[in-house]
């Protein structure tokens, strides 16, 4: 088996899932892993699937662009064989937590929250932001080693907060999913 990873962007429209996966397995691929959303009208796909061969990366992509299903719409399709090195090397030494950010759109807020989890060496497994009335939500899924202090890092997250008239909450990630209906917006 060889593993690879697709990225899908395209006007929105309906059936693109329908054909990426169909292409797929057309080529008798296992979707191991995949997310997927729609920003402003443009649909954005990315997997992670396993061939039952060797593939060129760039025969690939153009195999699965071809596909009917995904009609005519402006597609970019990308492939690359992913890294064998484990990417989540402290995730033995960490637990999963939630934060969430909301308050009136500024310019940076993006920033301000992503440089600081990088500068503490916090990754992020998953990231929403959206805009709406000029009223700005962030959702971000991160992994914190378990050296930090939960504490200090709710302090300076509502330090951060702070200065931009923000609320700030940083929960476990057991703790959100029991304590939260998750509404998808449409």
């Amino acid at each position: 088996m060889s593993s690879y990873v697709l990225n899908v962007v395209t006007t929105d429209h309906p059936g693109i899932i329908a054909g990426v996966s169909t292409a797929l397995y057309e080529l008798n691929a296992n979707i191991e892993s995949c997310s997927q959303t729609v920003l402003d009208g443009y649909f954005t796909f990315i997997l992670v699937v396993a061939l039952p061969e060797e593939w060129n990366a760039d025969e690939l992509a153009a195999h699965i662009r071809s596909h009917r299903l995904l009609g005519d719409a402006y597609k970019v399709v990308a492939v690359a064989a992913p890294n064998t090195a484990n990417s989540q090397t402290e995730s033995q030494d960490a637990d999963a937590f939630v934060i969430t950010a909301f308050g009136k759109d500024t310019k940076g807020v993006v920033h301000d929250f992503s440089q600081y989890l990088a500068d503490q060496e916090i990754n992020i497994l998953d990231f929403y932001s959206r805009c709406e009335s000029d009223e700005f939500t962030l959702v971000a899924q991160v992994q914190i080693p378990n050296r930090h202090s939960i504490a200090a890092l709710q302090d300076d997250l509502e330090a951060i907060a702070q200065e931009r008239n923000y609320t700030v909450r940083l929960q476990h990630n057991n703790i959100f999913v029991a304590t939260n209906d998750i509404r998808l917006y449409h």
